[in-house]
């Protein structure tokens, strides 16, 4: 009997580091993570309350439009002219089921199978499992980690083939805290233009920036509306991972042709969860506040302790999300897959090793602070008990 075999896409894909690292945490007693970035805050009681009352209101039990409710479009355009600069109309908003259905929305929507992709290294790893699962080709090029993680923009300009046909990357950048600045975007916007490339980008960390540092947005560069994909997401916003709801925003064009890649997916994001979006957007927003506030503290306490930890790591300090990408430099000669499991197993700390988040992601690991302020000193405490601090 023929031995089948399942699709040499998939088989050839790896399986996610983070989810791989939080379930095998989950197996070790005891054991802290900062390897997951699910923000430790519960959704805040208003939105909760706004869905609990449209599944009373019978309101949730059939699907919507697949773009999403009309009343949550047009809020999302008021949010997006008020806090991105970016003027639209409803129909050029879909909602999607989280940001990664509306990344692969969107990637489907403008790739060909073997069209390149360029993303910047480290990027987030789910970024090229979705190139990948679309039959396309992630080309990484590095970014300056000495700066920041800046953008090198003589790699990406030498990375630029015939068969280029977009960029992907997050603003601010998950795994690393970096905020590209607007003259940044603004020559990755004439790089497209210049190049007739698309721009997708993730912008699930837009709200969190910190010292000074601003989030600018490409899609409101006039220029470059008709090849824009800007990715939103409620789930960092208003700690609201469970809920599975954000948004795309693109040109009416491109808007089409992303429908066709939505529908079949998903036919329309979850009902219930789009009455809590709209809530989100229409209550107080006291709770964002908050949640940067209890961000920046982290980051601060979590900088404090890597200090202590010199002979072990050296970082740049993040200036935005919730996330930070340490250079490991006390190995034993280990990879970051195999420090990070002694880590896990012998300190009873789990961390996400680096080498998924692109080639220059190797020697790193990822930390999240969007845990607890206990549970980040406790992860440290036996950090520094490991490492003889």
């Amino acid at each position: 009997m023929e031995v089948l075999a399942v699709s040499r896409k998939v088989r050839e894909v790896q399986a996610s580091a983070i989810h791989k690292m939080s379930a095998l945490a989950a197996q070790i007693p005891d054991a802290v993570a900062l390897s997951w970035a699910r923000p430790d805050s519960p959704t805040p009681d208003h939105i909760n309350q706004a869905a609990i009352e449209a599944i009373k209101k019978g309101l949730t039990s059939k699907y919507s439009p697949p773009p999403g409710l009309l009343e949550l479009r047009k809020a999302i355009v008021e949010k997006l002219a008020r806090d991105n600069n970016i003027h639209v109309t409803p129909e050029e908003v879909l909602v999607t089921t989280g940001s990664i259905e509306g990344l692969f929305a969107a990637i489907l929507a403008v790739v060909d199978p073997g069209d390149e992709v360029l993303m910047p290294s480290p990027n987030y790893s789910t970024h090229e499992l979705i190139v990948r699962m679309s039959s396309a080709v992630p080309v990484y090029f590095p970014t300056i980690e000495e700066e920041g993680f800046r953008l090198d923009f003589g790699a990406l300009e030498r990375s630029i083939t015939k068969k280029t046909k977009a960029i992907l990357f997050c603003n601010p950048v998950n795994p690393t805290g970096a905020v590209f600045p607007e003259e940044d975007l603004r020559k990755i916007a004439e790089i497209a233009r210049e190049n007739n490339l698309f721009i997708v980008v993730d912008e699930a960390y837009e709200y969190f920036t910190f010292d000074g540092a601003k989030h600018f947005c490409i899609g409101s560069i006039p220029e470059v509306k008709d090849r824009v994909i800007e990715n939103f997401t409620f789930t960092k916003t208003y700690a609201m991972t469970g809920w599975r709801i954000g948004y795309n925003v693109a040109s009416l064009e491109i808007m089409e042709h992303m429908m066709k890649t939505h529908t079949p997916m998903t036919i329309c994001a979850p009902v219930v969860s789009q009455y809590a979006a709209l809530a989100a957007l229409k209550g107080p927003q006291d709770c964002v506040k908050e949640f940067h506030r209890h961000y920046l503290e982290n980051r601060n306490l979590m900088c404090e302790r890597l200090d202590k930890l010199g002979d072990v790591f050296s970082y740049q300090k993040p200036m935005g999300s919730y996330n930070m990408f340490p250079k490991i430099i006390a190995k034993g000669g280990e990879n970051s897959v195999e420090f990070c499991m002694k880590l896990l197993k012998e300190a009873k700390v789990a961390t996400t090793p680096g080498a998924p988040f692109g080639p220059t992601g190797e020697g790193h690991l990822r930390m999240s602070f969007c845990a607890s302020k206990e549970t980040i000193i406790e992860a440290f405490d036996r950090l520094d008990r490991y490492f003889g601090v």
